[in-house]
């Protein structure tokens, strides 16, 4: 079963922000059409792209809805089929390398050397092991044949 495309927009390309997501999720929708996806993912993803077709708002309601669908989209087929997007794990793994290591590494350098304004150090730190954790599973991600290839942009 097919994904269907999404219907072309008048004035879209006038809006440079919404044109560039437009585009992503065509690509989106274009590399989900090159794997085999069951039959109801297939049409939970044409329910979100008929509800995209059949909107007729501003250019900042159907740029809203765009990102809704795309998340949506996302968040399925990432727990139903274990696929995710490029740098996926690496954009995760940043944002919890710095929070759950890095903050608690650099409080305690901080209160070692009793200067907290050590505590960015402990925060880059964290960075760099969550960028290295998850590009790795980014890595086995692409190896496995679960990585799409697109890289979505927040």
């Amino acid at each position: 079963m097919e994904i269907k495309e999404l219907n072309k927009r008048p004035n879209i390309a006038q809006n440079k922000r919404l044109n560039r997501k437009y585009g992503l999720f065509e690509k989106l929708i274009e590399e989900l059409n090159k794997k085999d996806l069951p039959s109801e993912i297939v049409n939970s993803i044409i329910n979100y792209i008929e509800e995209i077709n059949a909107f007729s708002g501003s250019d900042r309601d159907f740029l809203k809805q765009i990102r809704k669908a795309q998340a949506s989209i996302l968040k399925l087929v990432e727990k139903e089929l274990k696929l995710v997007t490029k740098n996926h794990y690496r954009n995760r793994w940043l944002a919890i390398g710095m929070a759950a290591l890095g903050i608690p590494m650099g409080a305690a350098i901080g209160a070692s050397i009793g200067n907290m304004s050590f505590i960015g150090y402990g925060i880059i730190m964290g960075m760099i092991i969550g960028i290295t954790f998850g590009m790795g599973m980014d890595k086995k991600a692409k190896e496995a044949g679960k990585q799409l290839d697109v890289e979505i942009e927040y």
